[in-house]
């Protein structure tokens, strides 16, 4: 296939910080797979001409171009709903929102009406979009691009390891595994030893006995408390404005005021915030656990996962045999100490990890079933070459 994938390219836009997950995992996919690429990198064109300029130019490439699917990653008001609109009108256009567990209410509700189809990997936001009556969602997960993490057959050099920023308390079970006696090594921004680079990362699964994977641990870091449960907010008057100043404390808190300046509705009016959402929450409240990349990164790699629980993660991997997951900081250090000293089962955990990441859980699989769903038929990897970029400038 043709695809128009408008996306960032380089880490939260900025080039300094080197090529972002979704360069990484799904336009690399992507490619992989044989697909034709018109690489959009919104972000980049954006900070080059400006954003009325850059909307107008994904404009013309979507109808000069005729790609036979346009596939987005959104990130915050960067495109133009109007331009989006004005494309589904000539192509069929695909979002992934990446973060509907905590997101939809604020965000994801407001602009999946701009696309023919988006994707979610949260499960309790099926019925969200039902109540909003869009149909066109599709069901998928996060995957590992085994294109990129896979087995580098390198000696251990930790015992157990963790790579991710410290949000929520995550400094906290980092501080409690050490105080146990436990020597662990993290990496991320925010903490000392600061970031490392793709493939230093992928060599860290490969050279850890264990692989720490943490959940967000508590509501995102920058998420505002807003402690309005159980109110019916209207859309306009004293709680739209306590809500708004408060969204604008957050990165992507003014895509809600510019897209309509509403909490998302079925039919208008007046809607009830409920307590399973962002607005429901009060500043001290945890939010269901979202499966994240690294759950299937590291089995790619060969390495042994130990992992917080998350929402369904049970329905991709067996828990003992393919991953182990663990329940609060005892249970941690308990099984920390467990499979430091149980060698084998720990190696054959690893093994059986691998191997169902490979069977059922890469991007290529993802995104044949996302497009034979959206109406490609059996469209997936060509396995005879990799795809063409062209990059829009």
């Amino acid at each position: 296939m043709r695809i128009l994938y408008a996306a960032m390219k380089y880490d939260y836009g900025r080039p300094e910080q080197g090529f972002g997950f979704e360069h990484y995992n799904f336009y690399d996919s992507l490619r992989e797979m044989g697909h034709d690429i018109v690489y959009f990198d919104y972000m980049t064109l954006l900070q080059r001409y400006g954003r009325r300029q850059m909307n107008q130019r994904l404009l013309e490439v979507g109808q000069a171009e005729k790609p036979d699917l346009m596939i987005a990653i959104l990130f915050k008001d960067e495109l133009d709903p109007h331009v989006l609109r004005e494309l589904k009108t000539h192509i069929p256009t695909m979002n992934w929102f990446c973060d509907d567990h905590w997101r939809f209410d604020t965000y994801s509700c407001q602009w999946a009406p701009c696309f023919t189809w988006v994707v979610t990997t949260a499960e309790s936001a099926l019925p969200k979009y039902a109540a909003l009556g869009y149909r066109h969602v599709i069901k998928s997960q996060w995957a590992c691009n085994h294109s990129l993490y896979r087995k580098l057959d390198l000696p251990f050099q930790y015992d157990l390891a963790f790579v991710g920023q410290p949000h929520g308390n995550r400094r906290l079970t980092i501080q409690a595994l050490r105080n146990a006696g436990i020597n662990v090594h993290v990496w991320g921004r925010g903490w000392e030893s600061g970031r490392i680079s793709q493939d230093e990362m992928i060599r860290v699964f490969n050279q850890s006995r264990i692989n720490l994977n943490l959940a967000n641990a508590s509501r995102p870091v920058d998420a505002p408390a807003m402690p309005v449960t159980g109110l019916a907010v209207t859309s306009g008057g004293t709680m739209r404005a306590r809500i708004s100043r408060s969204l604008d404390r957050i990165p992507f808190g003014s895509h809600v005021k510019a897209l309509g300046k509403t909490l998302c509705q079925p039919s208008g009016g007046v809607v009830s915030v409920s307590d399973d959402s962002v607005e429901g929450q009060n500043a001290h409240a945890s939010y269901s656990e979202q499966i994240k990349g690294r759950n299937f990164e590291v089995p790619g790699c060969g390495g042994f996962m130990l992992t917080e629980r998350a929402d369904n993660l049970d329905q991709y991997y067996e828990n003992g045999k393919e991953v182990v997951f663990f329940d609060g900081r005892d249970d941690l250090i308990k099984k920390v100490r467990y499979y430091l000293t149980h060698e084998s089962e720990r190696a054959a955990i690893a093994q059986a990890g691998y191997e169902r990441t490979m069977r059922d859980h890469t991007y290529a699989l993802r995104f044949r079933d996302i497009f034979r769903q959206i109406g490609f038929g059996e469209v997936g990897d060509t396995k005879s070459r990799r795809g063409v970029t062209q990059e829009v400038t």
